[in-house]
């Protein structure tokens, strides 16, 4: 027997839009809905599902259905939704292991005795850190189930732990919210974006930052707070707008003045969205830990941000673009000859990277001095530079495989061997690189690489040594994308901006972000070949032959014609 669950959820979201607006709305099957007192907890305004309880004589297959309605009361540890268990099961299951959002879901007789499969198209898997993986349409898994008769009605007897829920209902019980890491020089503050229950979003947000980043952030990024620190209690209350977060005392005494106010800044980064929270104090064993900043601890650079000028190419040479004019770059040899293309600046000096015309050598340039050639391979994406003065490129190395290469040119005499750094991450084995740009702090990447005809956008780690030199990527996450993309630019810490470029064509340009699994696209363009983008999304700029347009609202402006492949420093 098969059951098909489609609508239902859409009626779960009106409901809940209703009882916002009016709080006397029901939601068919899943009880009222209300607003949560618990000011302390994270958002007051968050929506607390009620969801019904088991009704007598249901088959199987609807106590099934209904046992995953039940997972949106999430109030209390799920007492509702353990009403649908045998007693023994109930003791045992743990709801917060896993959150798995599925866009449609049915239910599947199995071929053992009492024995079901629950069947999902998977959009999202919730871990119970708050890390979340998206799912393109199509993705199935199955929740295998044994039922069982208590006192003549049928209930859960075996079931995985974790819930699952509606897409549609996900997305007003969840938000994406950002905790904070440091980059290795505790220099940026680094955004790593978990999913959590809007109500519970304090005490989960500590809890997340102590138990460290996201894996595709691992060895990327840094906490000031050690390895083995735990909340004292079960609760991270906020009282009179101070959120009192209470650690083990030993690690937090153990800690240097320096690494205290490190802990403090980066937990009140991580709530600086919550509408509740001033300030942060740091306690132990309930007692308040005296915080006391001698000058030593700088607050860390949140998305950082650009110059506000471009760097382009102009009769065949390196020129600057800012504000709608073109100006020699400082000091910089004319570069005709190699025919540049892709140029990039450092965002920190005044080194400057290109292609040459056919896309197979990178050069770098710095002011008095001339071109020097990096590397040659059959193929490159146009360059990228870190904050840390790297250069980064990737192209397929002497066996073909995918190599992503890094340089440091600034300051190295001519003549003198120019460090470099050669990397071939697993992950990309049998893949082509499209494009390869690090972000603005410089831990991350993003990573646009094709195989079989198939696009895919990633986000990876850059992990590097204690002297800052570049030494691995780490496994990446991956962007969900509606069309393919060959090149992209970021837009700010969590947002970045894809295409891919046709010079005959009509080009939709789209904005895929960390904090939302949904992609937007921009106003379709024709022609566009090259993006750039500065501080936002209103400062997002194409290419094409007929010239450099900026982003104004829902279209495309011309601003100059003239320049091409304009990019801002990085």
């Amino acid at each position: 027997m098969v059951r098909l669950r489609r609508s239902r959820a859409v009626v779960v979201v009106l409901a809940v839009l209703m009882v916002l607006l009016a709080s006397c709305a029901q939601i068919p099957r899943s009880g009222p809905v209300g607003k949560s007192k618990d000011e302390g907890a994270g958002n007051p305004n968050a929506p607390v599902f009620f969801p019904a309880a088991p009704r007598a004589g249901s088959s199987p297959e609807t106590v099934i259905e209904d046992f995953y309605m039940a997972g949106s009361g999430y109030e209390d540890d799920y007492p509702v939704a353990r009403q649908y268990l045998t007693q023994a099961q109930s003791v045992t299951w743990k709801p917060d292991k896993r959150a798995i959002v599925f866009r449609e879901a049915q239910v599947v007789k199995a071929a053992g005795e009492n024995e079901y499969l629950y069947e999902l198209d998977l959009a999202y898997s919730v871990d119970a850190d708050g890390v979340a993986t998206q799912f393109p349409p199509g993705t199935k898994e199955t929740i295998p189930l044994t039922l069982e008769q208590v006192e003549g009605q049928w209930r859960i007897s075996k079931v995985p732990d974790g819930t699952a829920i509606p897409e549609e209902t996900f997305k007003v019980i969840y938000g994406a919210f950002p905790i904070y890491f440091y980059d290795p020089t505790f220099t940026y503050a680094v955004p790593d974006y978990r999913w959590f229950i809007k109500k519970n979003t304090v005490k989960s947000m500590t809890s997340a930052v102590l138990a460290g980043p996201a894996p595709y952030l691992r060895g990327a990024v840094v906490s000031a707070f050690p390895s083995g620190m735990k909340l004292a209690r079960e609760s991270v209350p906020v009282v009179s707008g101070s959120a009192q977060v209470d650690l083990s005392a030993k690690e937090l005494f153990d800690a240097s003045a320096e690494d205290r106010q490190r802990m403090q800044n980066q937990l009140a980064l991580t709530f600086r969205d919550q509408p509740d929270v001033i300030n942060v104090q740091l306690r132990a064993d309930q007692d308040l830990v005296r915080v006391e900043d001698n000058g030593t601890v700088l607050p860390p650079v949140v998305d950082k941000s650009v110059p506000a000028r471009q760097i382009a190419v102009n009769n065949g040479d390196l020129v600057r673009y800012e504000n709608n004019r073109m100006t020699p770059l400082p000091d910089i040899q004319p570069v005709s000859g190699l025919g540049p293309h892709s140029p990039a600046e450092s965002p920190v000096s005044q080194t400057a990277a290109f292609l040459n015309g056919d896309k197979t050598t990178l050069y770098a340039i710095e002011p008095g001095q001339p071109a020097r050639q990096l590397t040659t391979r059959s193929t490159l994406t146009g360059p990228s530079f870190s904050p840390h003065d790297w250069v980064w490129t990737a192209g397929p190395g002497a066996n073909g495989a995918a190599e992503v290469v890094a340089f440091k040119p600034t300051g190295i005499a001519p003549g003198m061997a120019i460090p470099n750094v050669t990397i071939t991450p697993a992950w990309l084995s049998g893949r082509t690189v499209k494009d390869f740009r690090v972000s603005r702090e410089g831990t991350r990447a993003l990573v646009i690489s094709e195989a079989n005809g198939k696009s895919t956008v990633q986000i990876t780690g850059i992990v590097r040594n204690a002297d800052g030199v570049p030494k691995d990527l780490t496994s990446p996450i991956t962007l969900v994308s509606t069309g393919s993309a060959d090149q992209g630019v970021w837009v700010n810490s969590s947002t970045v901006a894809v295409m891919s470029g046709s010079a005959t064509g009509t080009v939709v340009p789209e904005l895929l972000s960390l904090e939302s699994g949904e992609p937007q696209q921009l106003a379709p363009w024709d022609g566009l070949t090259s993006l750039s983008a500065g501080n936002g999304s209103e400062q997002i700029y194409g290419q094409s032959e007929a010239g450099v347009f900026q982003r104004v609202g829902n279209g495309w402006e011309l601003q100059l014609k003239g320049p091409t492949e304009p990019a801002f420093p990085g």
